[in-house]
């Protein structure tokens, strides 16, 4: 089927004894040296297109004297126009005009560029080409055909027939490779003299990994006759050993390959790749039972036709596909549109478990929660479960994991291959506890393979690997085996497990709201006990407060001194301004902590209202936000009402002035600042107020100064902003 089904160099015995078939790998085709003797090869250096060397029969098809010519003029026709500098490079190829040979014969003419290098091939023109309107007719005629075909295999029996109206081979083959690298002939066109190929499997090593590679590069080649003696380039030298000729209609084949025709029966043969997006799909592989070239004109015609081709084959398996999809996402839908009503538990998914087996035409399908296992269909034992879910979860983990030779990766499971050789596994995302098993029974397959894959390569005296001799139909009977996974499996497998994965963070989001939903009210009701707990506490202490309040004022009134009447004020004034900070305190909603700058902004408007409306024009306050305990915040709104009160009281003789309040905050340090600019008469004292202030700014671990102002007074009280 290819340049090298077998390799020409010496075979390295492996450990075991048997031959090591790698080098087949390895053998150098695209540097053989020699040109298929059918055409003629020239090579003219780049730069002064001089001829340096040939292949062929050059003399007696050319002309004698063709060595040391300039290329263009041995050509009859001006290559230095025709190249100019656009040449395409490797893979690339110009075709220059028809070149007149001896004795009438014409060639047509390919240049291709090779580094420093201009290769010249030659090959025999037709005697009667396809003009460009029978070609494009028989190019519309095929394309078609190929649009009518309803489905991939009706695309390729009718390939199989284009192909073989074009090349007028004996027998054409759609050939496909396969997973494994073997090849699968999928359609077939032949004379019914000849024995036929269809359904039969090659094995890899028939199209080696190099002769792959070249099958990517160039479209269309032809062997016009297997039984031609190489033409060695002239003249010899190391440079043109190792000329690189991958690009070359002429390239000889390797001689192995040669010989594998001769053993199929072959006297001529030509393959045109099938490529989709730079991968070798496969194969139209052209036979013929006598020597047959193939025009450029019918070369061109395959070239562009086998384009369409791929483009057709790539539409009907992406048509299946999709076809394939959209009928599982219509289940997948209804399966999980079920959950969402019935919930996304174990148990829920335990009752769609035959809906779920169905979903990817599996056989069998469990899902495995912990130590408990649900199943339907055909599946392991519940114990063989248990111990497969284990390994299935580290082979599942990130995306789903299939295998249709389960027992190849997990030997155990060959106990139980006849209803579990194939295997999808999916664990849905976020989601440890639970495990999607999806089962395939086992599916004994019997092969069709043109010559014993498995039989050993004979050697011959020299040590040097042969091609297999027989293609007569050899039968294999596969075992351990399911049916493969598609990727349509797979996506729905994924889908199913993201589904499942999402409707259980939607229940448990859900159940989550509902309990804080609860909470929320719960909340509330404390709420509004609190809410009138704290108005019953706040009522009380406010009675109280007035109640002591008026009790002094009686007291002052019947003493009738004076001096106790100035201190019975002094305490009134005190115990206003407790009651202000206690109202102003249990306000709040949250009585664990408060907002310091708002708390005191709030009681210094209340002090403002009890001192008089003159001072509400006289007060500024500068105030940041502080979160800080309320039990400090207490003793802080003390500490500013007694500053207030004293500022009011010394600095303007109970006249209203100006009057600041400042709160800063620098790294863990907060500083009350409080400013006049009155007289400055007060000073730290040891009187009542003054002992109070400093007693609570030392239980606040802080300290109180006292500033001239220059006019005023500036007091200043530091202390940890948390504590």
């Amino acid at each position: 089927m290819s340049d090298s089904p077998a390799v020409l160099l010496p075979v390295q015995p492996t450990t075991s004894g048997a031959p090591d078939l790698t080098g087949c790998d390895r053998e150098p085709i695209h540097i053989p040296g020699a040109i298929q003797p059918y055409g003629l090869l020239l090579v003219a250096e780049a730069a002064s297109l001089t001829v340096i060397a040939g292949a062929g029969a050059l003399e007696e098809r050319l002309a004698p004297d063709w060595m040391g010519r300039k290329l263009g003029a041995l050509l009859g026709q001006d290559l230095a126009a025709l190249l100019g500098d656009v040449l395409p490079g490797p893979g690339g190829v110009l075709h220059g005009d028809p070149v007149q040979g001896r004795d009438d014969e014409r060639f047509e003419l390919h240049l291709h560029r090779l580094g420093g290098l201009i290769l010249a091939e030659l090959e025999p023109a037709a005697a009667s080409p396809m003009s460009a309107a029978q070609t494009l007719v028989a190019l519309n005629n095929a394309g078609l055909a190929f649009d009518r075909a309803a489905d991939l295999q009706t695309l390729c029996d009718q390939a199989a027939l284009v192909f073989r109206q074009i090349t007028g081979f004996d027998r054409v083959m759609i050939y496909r490779f396969l997973d494994d690298g073997a090849g699968a002939v999928l359609a077939e066109a032949r004379d019914p003299a000849l024995s036929s190929f269809l359904n039969h499997r090659f094995p890899a090593s028939d199209v080696p990994a190099q002769a792959r590679r070249l099958y990517v590069r160039n479209l269309v080649r032809v062997i016009p006759d297997v039984g031609y003696a190489p033409a060695p380039l002239r003249p010899a030298s190391q440079a043109m050993a190792e000329l690189d000729m991958s690009d070359l209609v002429l390239r000889s084949v390797s001689p192995i390959h040669l010989q594998y025709m001769r053993n199929m029966g072959i006297a001529a043969s030509a393959s045109i790749s099938i490529v989709q997006d730079g991968r070798l799909w496969g194969l139209v592989a052209c036979h013929n039972r006598t020597p047959r070239g193939m025009t450029y004109e019918a070369r061109a015609a395959c070239s562009a036709l086998v384009g369409g081709l791929a483009r057709q084959i790539r539409a009907k398996e992406e048509a299946e596909d999709y076809r394939e999809r959209l009928q599982m996402r219509g289940v997948e839908d209804s399966i999980l549109s079920r959950l969402q009503v019935q919930g996304f538990s174990p148990a829920a998914l335990s009752e769609l478990a035959g809906e779920l087996r169905q979903t990817i035409r599996a056989d069998g399908f469990a899902v495995v929660n912990g130590h408990v296992v649900a199943s339907a269909g055909q599946v392991p034992s519940d114990i063989a479960l248990l111990s497969l879910a284990g390994w299935a979860r580290r082979q599942a983990v990130g995306e789903p994991f299939r295998s249709h030779a389960l027992s190849a990766a997990l030997p155990e499971a060959a106990a139980y291959r006849q209803v579990a050789s194939g295997m999808l596994a999916a664990l849905p995302p976020g989601d440890s506890d639970i495990l999607l098993l999806w089962f395939r029974a086992e599916k004994l397959e019997v092969i069709n393979w043109a010559g014993n894959p498995h039989k050993e390569v004979p050697l011959d005296p020299a040590a040097i690997l042969a091609p297999r001799a027989s293609f007569a139909a050899w039968s294999e009977t596969v075992q351990g085996q399911s049916e493969a996974w598609s990727l349509a499996d797979l996506a729905s497998a994924r889908r199913l497990a993201a589904g499942i994965a999402t409707g259980r963070q939607q229940e448990k989001l859900r159940r989550l709201n509902r309990e804080l939903d609860a909470a929320l009210a719960d909340r509330e009701t404390l709420l509004r006990q609190k809410d009138f707990l704290m108005k019953e506490v706040n009522h009380r202490v406010q009675n109280s407060l007035q109640l002591v309040s008026s009790y002094l004022g009686l007291q002052a009134r019947d003493s009738g001194d004076e001096r106790l009447a100035d201190y019975v004020a002094e305490a009134q004034r005190r115990l206003a301004a407790v009651s202000l900070v206690h109202r102003r305190l249990y306000r709040d909603e949250h009585v664990e902590t408060v907002d310091l700058g708002r708390y005191l902004e709030e009681l210094c408007a209340d002090l403002v209202a009890s001192l008089g409306a003159e001072w509400q024009r006289q007060m500024r306050l500068d105030l940041a936000p502080m979160l800080i305990s309320a039990d400090r915040a207490i003793s802080l709104g003390l500490v500013v009402t007694e500053l207030l009160i004293n500022a009011s009281k010394h600095a303007y003789g109970g006249a209203a002035g100006p009057l600041s309040l400042s709160l800063e905050q620098h790294g863990g340090m907060a500083r009350l600042v409080v400013a006049d600019r009155g007289t400055g008469a007060f000073r730290q004292g040891k009187g009542f107020g003054s002992m109070m202030m400093r007693a609570m700014v030392e239980k606040l671990e802080g300290s109180i100064d006292y500033a001239d102002g220059m006019p005023g007074l500036r007091v200043y009280v530091t202390l940890p902003a948390a504590g």
